[in-house]
């Protein structure tokens, strides 16, 4: 895997300590707001506005796929507008065109993405990541964080939608917090701290964290609906787009294999469930996921071949109506 160091790209550059997948983190750290004051970090300056925001995302990576979620859900479309790269890594990572369904880069006609980071800051030095929020006015980078990019998007456009569901509401965001405190090291980063492992231990620890929670997470979504409750909130959707991904490539790609989300009962009817919300699966494309995880990360799979299976009927029959 290659990042841009001092605006050179740079490739194999190692992400490991002791054999345990280190992530780095994000870079840029701005938010939209409503007004365009402040938000937790970054400057201030970046007020919602409609076609002034752009997204640059991949249907294959999870963390992109939650801001996709956010901007059909909460009917955004028409405001934030999107650009999609191809599922494989080129040369110097993420591509746009229309080859396996990607899309141009239709804000500033680059090629790839790399290319774009360097116009917010030619000598950056650090991970060219999906999901990434462009502003056309000011011709940067807001925010490169996707857990931050979807409270933006929850929120800060209300003004240009008639959505007022709110999927981080104040009342709830504590016990939200909570859950995604457990979720994210183990179960959304944990399948890559698996997968990315160069030692027997370090895969075994994440592996084992991994499987601890989804037995956890069974066990809580066997007596409620969602995560938090009985209404769905952002915890649900950061959950689902590892379970989305996880049968199809995380259960061989990555070696997290010892049980699949269709052997947890209330998972599986949970994955359907969300998966059958109106909108969401016009977000899911499982031809890039499948594509770019085992076509692009030759370090992990070598010969670069995509399995034809397993076959996954997300449409099937949901039980989960039955806590309403």
């Amino acid at each position: 895997m290659g990042s841009l160091v001092r605006g050179a790209w740079q490739e194999d550059i190692s992400r490991t300590l002791d054999g345990r997948f280190i992530r780095p983190a994000t870079s840029f750290r701005n938010f939209v707001t409503a007004d365009g004051s402040p938000g937790p970090s970054g400057e201030g300056g970046f007020p919602a506005e409609a076609g002034r925001y752009h997204l640059y995302v991949s249907l294959a990576c999870p963390w992109a796929h939650r801001t996709l979620i956010f901007r059909k859900l909460k009917k955004l479309e028409d405001v934030v507008s999107v650009s999609i790269t191809g599922p494989l890594y080129g040369k110097t990572g993420w591509e746009f065109g229309t080859a396996l369904g990607g899309t141009p880069d239709s804000v500033n006609g680059k090629a790839t993405l790399a290319e774009i980071y360097l116009l917010a800051e030619p000598h950056y030095s650090g991970r060219v990541s999906v999901p990434m929020l462009w502003d056309k006015k000011r011709c940067t980078i807001v925010n490169n964080e996707s857990s931050e990019i979807i409270r933006m998007l929850n929120a800060a456009f209300d003004a240009f939608t008639d959505v007022r569901t709110d999927y981080y509401p104040a009342a709830l965001r504590a016990e939200i917090d909570s859950i995604n405190d457990i979720v994210y090291p183990t179960v959304n980063n944990g399948v890559y701290r698996a997968g990315f492992a160069t030692s027997q231990e370090a895969y075994e620890e994440a592996a084992r964290a991994l499987f601890a929670t989804l037995d956890v997470l069974e066990a809580r979504l066997s007596r409620q609906r969602y995560l938090v409750g009985r209404q769905i909130t952002e915890a649900d959707w950061r959950l689902f787009t590892t379970l989305i991904r996880f049968d199809a490539v995380y259960h061989g790609h990555f070696k997290c294999n010892l049980r699949r989300i269709a052997d947890y009962p209330s998972l599986w009817n949970y994955t359907r469930d969300l998966y059958a919300v109106p909108g969401v699966s016009e977000t899911v494309s499982i031809d890039h996921i499948k594509r770019h995880y085992y076509g692009s990360q030759l370090k992990v799979n070598p010969t670069g071949i995509v399995p034809i299976g397993p076959i996954i009927d997300f449409t099937a029959p949901h039980d989960r109506a039955r806590f309403a």
